[in-house]
């Protein structure tokens, strides 16, 4: 039998290629992505059919009210979104998310008998976000085997970053490879209702610049 892992998937590049891994691994993949009050909801429609193409043995669609706090250009439509780089962690940071979207993917995996946990954070090409780091899946990790049945009682549960060391472009490269269908993918910290990305915010510029790297056309959909 396969072994089963769970892979939080945002409906992104890099969630997407995460997914694209873990199913080249054999492993039984089930889907988690969350409605957490971000700025578009329009990305859960893109991972609910990245999901289905993958044929992942399921996908769930958590809510959490994250909009309910603030902080982050991404859940507060009071803050704007940048279209320049910023100088340290930038607004568009969403206060303990990846903690959150991990704690609930650890539970599920628990539930499930899962001992991989799968998340496409990268620590090259990415913008600065404290809980993208290797010391910060390193202590969750640590943590998750401290808190759950499973750890306790000698199967510990692993947490995998496939991405963490590669950048934009290996991604890119690496997901094409496994037959990833990038325009089947969002980025944008602006997509609209139709799905056509800004072009301008710091996820489409990272985006934008791994394909050139790349040496491949860009398939994204951008606004006129």
């Amino acid at each position: 039998m396969s072994e089963i892992a769970v892979i939080l998937l945002s409906g992104g590049l890099d969630s997407a290629t995460t997914l694209a891994i873990a199913r080249a691994e054999s492993y039984d993949c089930y889907a988690l992505s969350f409605d957490y009050g971000q700025r578009h909801l329009t990305e859960l429609r893109y991972a609910r059919a990245i999901a289905q193409a993958a044929c992942v043995v399921e996908h769930r669609v958590v809510q959490l009210d994250l909009g309910g706090m603030g902080g982050s250009a991404l859940t507060d439509h009071s803050l704007a979104v940048p279209t320049s780089e910023d100088v340290g962690i930038p607004i568009t940071y969403v206060p303990a998310r990846n903690t959150l979207f991990l704690a609930y993917g650890l539970g599920w995996a628990e539930v499930l008998g899962a001992r991989h946990l799968f998340i496409g954070v990268n620590a090259v090409d990415y913008s600065g976000y404290p809980d993208c780091r290797p010391e910060f899946i390193a202590a969750f990790e640590a943590m998750a085997n401290l808190a759950t049945r499973e750890g306790v009682e000698g199967r510990p549960i692993s947490i995998e970053t496939p991405l963490i060391d590669l950048s934009k472009s290996e991604i890119i490269r690496l997901g094409l490879d496994l037959g990833v269908d990038y325009a089947t993918t969002v980025s944008c910290y602006s997509l609209n209702d139709r799905g056509e990305a800004c072009g301008e915010c710091d996820s489409c510029r990272i985006r934008r610049q791994g394909f050139e790297v790349a040496g491949i056309s860009d398939p994204t959909c951008y606004r006129p």
